[in-house]
Order: C-alpha cells, then structure tokens, then sequence
C-alpha cells in the first residue's frame, strides 16, 4: 500500500518557473536548462518504479516516496523509495543514468562512459550505506520501536544503460539491481528474513511518524543561481503563445500578439512569484510583477483568488501557497 504518493518536485516546478522569467540569452539560461532535464530524468527514473512496486502485495508493505527527514538538528536525508514490512525495511535509490556504468571497487567510485566521453560521479554504493546508517540511527532514537533489519539497494532505471563492475566486486552484483527485479528481490528477502520484529499497527504509526517528519526540499534557486530578483522578467505570460506582456482590457487579459484572451492568466504568474521569490506579496508588488498600475484592480485580484490575509492597510499582505493547486 503506497501511504506516500510520488509527487512533482518542488525544484523542477522552480526551474521551470525560473526558465519561464529568464530572458533566453541570459548568461545562466542554459545551465538552468541542463539543470531541469537532469531534474526531470531523475524524477521519471523513480516514476518507473511504480510499475513493478504496484506488484508488491498491499497487505504486507506499505510504500513511501521521496521522504526527507531530519538527520539531526543541522541535517536531513532523503530516500527515493522506502519499503516498510513488519519484517523488514528496503531503501530504494534510484539512478537514471543513460550510457555505460561501471562500478570501480578498487578507487569507489562511478564511471560512466557516454558518446565517447568518460565521467566520474561517487560511489551511489556509499551513498546507500551512508542512507542505511542514518535511517537506523534515527530508527535508534524511537526508544519504543524495535530496530528492524534495513536492506538497501540502487536501482539503475535508465532501460538501455549497460552496469559493468570490477571483477569480483560481490556488492555491486548484490546491490545494483533494475527496476523489474524489484518484486523477485523483495520475495527473496521475505524467505531470509522469516522473524515479524514490528507487527502492522505500529508499522503503521512509523509510516506515519515519517510522513509528519517530511521535510520538503525547498531550494532558493535565486541565490543558488545567484540571480537578482531584478533580472526576472515581468508581466503576465499569455497562456497560448507564451508571450508577454499581456494588457489588462474589460476584466480580462488581452494578448497584443496571438490575440488570445484568458480570465485567469495571472495566477501563474502569481506562481511563479512564489516559486522564485516569496510566499507572500502585497498589492504594490503585484503591480510591480504584473506590470499593472492599478492599485483597485490589483485588489480585486487578490481578493478574487482568496487568499488568507495579514496586516492592514498598506501593510496587508496575501499568502500564494494555496495558488499551487489552482488548476
């Protein structure tokens, strides 16, 4: 049974939102761009999962995606996909990587060869054990919850990679799997591991103690780029030809280019404001985003979106979460 769905990341919706508002020869334009198509392979590398996790009977396991909890006070870590059973937890980490791997024993690390071109990344075999490590140490600290065994594995989603290892490297063959021997590993840890050390009702209560201490990440892609909030573009994006800006005409906006006209062209952009640069705005700073000069109409928009409110007056401010899931 999945308890956590897999969602969206926050950080691809930011790239996006940040790609959007970037002039296209802005300096940093292009890394942005690589930075979103690593962003959104690596999420479809975990989204192929589901397929073979979904034969995992709902009875005995319950699934939780893209967790991020507290290490300590200074730190988090984050696991692609755990697997809970009253006999049993599984890391899954998930590598979309297209091209050949090989998995060097001797110096720990990655290679990976593509178009010719030789790259080295660190050892994802350390990342799992650090990851095993930190969720049984926070397992440790739950005085009341017996500590289960912990099994760790990578699962490389890419379909066409070709995985190579140093000779004889036995972890690698034991922990680097594809996403369609998921079910066939979890059956072979069903027959090791026989003893139930947490029956199903406090496995519950852990799934959801782990769900309350979820942490999203939240990156401030400004600073990370080192972008001024000066350099994003303003105005209202036309929804059909994705031009800007739009002109505010009768109540709605009006596209001087395609023509189009759209009621509500303004909360994405008003997305993108939270996106990039704050949970809240108040009226002036929407007509500074929406390039609008009017300050009733600005008004009205916030109020039309209800949006929970605070301060008064000239001070009042408006708070852009719940625009998120405005469809």
């Amino acid at each position: 049974m999945i308890t956590k769905e897999r969602k969206r990341p926050l950080k691809i919706q930011k790239l996006e939102a940040l790609l959007r508002r970037l002039p296209s020869h802005h300096p940093k334009y292009e890394m942005i761009k690589e930075a979103l198509a690593k962003s959104i392979a690596g999420f479809r590398g975990e989204q192929s999962l589901d397929y073979y996790l979904s034969f995992l009977p709902s009875n005995e396991f319950l699934i939780l995606h893209d967790i991020r909890f507290p290490y300590d006070e200074n730190s988090y870590f984050q696991l692609d996909t755990l697997i809970l059973s009253t006999r049993f937890l599984v890391i899954l980490e998930v590598k979309n990587i297209a091209g050949t791997l090989y998995f060097d024993q001797a110096f720990q690390q990655l290679i990976r060869i593509l178009d010719g071109k030789e790259e080295g990344f660190l050892d994802p075999l350390l990342q799992i054990k650090r990851q095993h490590m930190q969720l049984e140490t926070w397992l440790a600290q739950r005085k009341n919850l017996p500590l289960p065994p912990i099994e760790s594995f990578i699962v490389i989603s890419h379909p066409s990679t070709i995985i190579k290892s140093s000779p004889n490297h036995k972890e690698a063959f034991e922990k680097v799997i594809r996403p369609p021997m998921i079910p066939l590993t979890i059956e072979h840890l069903k027959r090791f591991h026989t003893k139930e050390i947490l029956p199903m009702k406090p496995l519950k209560r852990l799934a959801t103690l782990i769900q309350k201490q979820h942490t999203p990440s939240n990156p401030d892609l400004l600073h990370q780029f080192q972008i001024d909030k000066s350099e994003l573009l303003r105005g209202v994006i036309c929804p059909t030809c994705m031009r800007r800006p739009l002109v505010r005409k009768r109540g709605s906006w009006y596209c001087p280019y395609c023509e189009s006209s759209s009621k509500d062209a303004h909360v994405s952009s008003l997305q993108d404001y939270f996106l990039l640069i704050g949970p809240t705005i108040s009226n002036q700073q929407l007509r500074d985003f929406l390039q609008i000069s009017s300050a009733t109409i600005a008004k009205k928009l916030l109020v039309s979106l209800d949006l929970k409110q605070s301060g008064v007056t000239k001070g009042r401010t408006y708070e852009l979460e719940t625009l998120l899931n405005h469809k």
